[in-house]
């Protein structure tokens, strides 16, 4: 598996408005939301910095707003981008060789990052990725 950046760091907010005060009103980082998620890729060392819901991160990984119970509630969501779309399929499956149980297989989501996510012993999400986007800002 080749990594070339860390792409996107979410904490993950089961409080969303509790999160965006300390985020945003009182650091001051300049997050953009919309549908309760708020991020930016103007912070100086991250590409993208965002509040995830937890809701929509269990949407995202489920297909339900709920986290299922028998799994730790993630409190972050880091995500590694590989070198081309492509790239996220074999290096899924490295994962699975490896042991690891994907939280679900790759896919392109709607907005044209193709993912596929695992949960870390820790309990982090952790995507490998590959978001246009941010390939075309290097």
């Amino acid at each position: 598996m080749d990594i070339g950046f860390l792409s996107t760091v979410a904490v993950i907010a089961p409080d969303p408005p509790a999160s965006r005060k300390l985020y945003v009103d009182v650091l001051g980082l300049p997050l953009e939301g919309h549908d309760g998620y708020h991020h930016s890729e103007h912070i100086a060392g991250c590409k993208s910095f965002g509040i995830w819901p937890l809701s929509q991160a269990a949407e995202a990984c489920f297909g339900t707003p709920q986290w299922p119970a028998e799994l730790p509630v993630p409190q972050v969501s880091i995500e590694f981008d590989v070198a081309d779309a492509a790239a996220v399929g074999p290096a899924a499956r490295e994962l699975e060789q490896a042991g690891y149980e994907l939280l679900h297989p790759p896919r392109e989501e709607p907005w044209g990052q193709t993912v596929a996510r695992l949960q870390s012993p820790e309990g982090a999400i952790i995507g490998i990725s590959y978001i246009p986007l941010l390939h075309e800002r290097d």
